[in-house]
């Protein structure tokens, strides 16, 4: 296992040391993984928050909605109760669906990896709490949906949102295949959590909005600082 604490050229002279094993099936996460969406995920908790008129808080303590099921971080930072929670939920999306959803974009460096991984085999899918129904729309605006062979999501009425149950709905649906064959690369908690709920192994992605001192105590299999550095790590030839 890669030192987590590993500066960047510790990793990479580790990772050479000692290959990375081969996974056929990857599961992406996409908020922090694939796209940095910070600019209309925050959009669009202003205009909820605005709604309820609550203060905005510090653009630090927004980025902890970035990632996890939207209801539990309003329960959880906000104390809605489930019937408010789910009520701000459609006020989010009246912004998120006109604006947020595009102010988006992709890392750089993200589609050539895509691309590449496509182009040798592997099975790509997207592995996200949000709504599949954004999730799709988003692949299209972003021209990636070639280079992926499902994308899963929660469901619009609230269902299925922990990353436990995105996973092992993908497993469900792959039941031929060894879950030792599956690797989560994501930048939250949850995403960690999920794989090793299900014995999977996973990547913490750096570059994303997870906190560092929440990850580093879950132990993931491996570690990439850079989108550089995830595609050494999956394509290290």
């Amino acid at each position: 296992m890669i030192n987590i604490a590993a500066g960047k050229e510790q990793l990479i002279i580790m990772a050479a040391k000692n290959p990375m094993k081969y996974y056929t099936h990857l599961l992406f996460d996409l908020d922090g993984t694939i796209t940095d969406s910070e600019e209309g995920i925050l959009n669009s908790i202003r205009h909820c928050l605005t709604h309820y008129r609550i203060d905005h808080p510090e653009p630090s303590i927004l980025k902890k909605f970035i990632g996890p099921p939207l209801i539990q971080s309003l329960k959880e930072h906000y104390a809605f109760d489930p019937v408010m929670a789910e009520k701000a939920v459609k006020v989010y999306r009246e912004y998120f669906r006109k604006k947020g959803i595009y102010e988006n974009k992709l890392y750089p460096g993200i589609p050539g990896l895509l691309k590449s991984l496509h182009e040798r085999g592997r099975i790509i899918m997207l592995a996200t709490a949000k709504p599949t129904f954004y999730a799709k729309k988003i692949v299209i605006h972003f021209k990636i949906g070639p280079f992926l062979a499902d994308v899963v999501g929660s469901n619009m009425d609230g269902s299925r949102m922990d990353k436990k149950e995105i996973i092992q709905h993908i497993l469900d649906r792959h039941p031929e295949v060894p879950v030792e064959n599956f690797i989560m690369i994501g930048d939250r908690m949850h995403d960690i959590m999920g794989a090793r709920h299900h014995g999977m192994d996973s990547i913490w992605v750096k570059y994303g909005y997870g906190d560092e001192d929440d990850i580093k105590s879950l132990a993931p299999t491996y570690m990439a600082d850079s989108v550089s550095d995830l595609r050494r790590l999956l394509l290290p030839d």
